[in-house]
């Protein structure tokens, strides 16, 4: 299906079925190592534009689904949380592999309105490192480094979910300690 073909299944995964696209995105940059950048590209945008169906779905009667799923105090903490760091809230899972529940964070960012312009840069950015990774390492090592990287991964759970869990505290900190350096003094 080519170029336009990546960006086809992207939108497909990201708005309804799911579809192994690391697998898919090694196959298509081991294929066409030459031009595995424009992969990358199209299915970064397939994915953002994809995710929009979700996105609109929670913001057309997403915050009713979650209140009779959530208390009222529950939901209106959720919606504080998120709208403190909404473009980290759904950047951060956009990079993540499977079993992330990537559509669950696009609903709930429909949910809690978040902005179109944000949303679509937050996937789009996600998605781009993520699929720009797989595809620079495919073009390097081949395609079996996808599946190498999840059977390891999968191998070493537990080192694997400290790893992450120290770069997301981390980056929670760093993002801690820029929002208090811009909060105004009080005299």
């Amino acid at each position: 299906m080519g170029i336009w073909g990546m960006g086809a299944v992207a939108f497909l995964d990201s708005s309804s079925i799911p579809v192994p696209m690391d697998l898919i995105m090694a196959g298509y940059a081991w294929a066409d190592r030459r031009h595995f950048y424009l992969y990358v590209l199209l299915a970064s945008a397939g994915s953002a534009l994809g995710g929009l169906i979700p996105f609109f779905l929670g913001r057309a009667g997403g915050e009713l689904f979650l209140l009779n799923r959530v208390e009222r105090a529950r939901f209106e903490q959720l919606r504080d949380r998120f709208e403190r760091q909404e473009f980290l809230a759904l950047l951060v899972p956009s990079l993540l592999p499977p079993p992330t529940p990537w559509k669950l964070f696009v609903f709930g960012a429909g949910v809690f309105e978040m902005r179109t312009v944000n949303f679509m840069l937050a996937v789009f950015l996600g998605r781009l490192i993520r699929f720009g990774i797989e595809a620079g390492l495919t073009v390097l090592y081949g395609p079996q480094i996808v599946t190498m990287m999840g059977v390891l991964a999968k191998r070493h759970l537990v080192a694997t979910l400290v790893v992450l869990t120290l770069l997301f505290a981390a980056l929670a900190w760093y993002m801690w300690q820029k929002m208090k350096s811009k909060a105004p003094v009080a005299k």
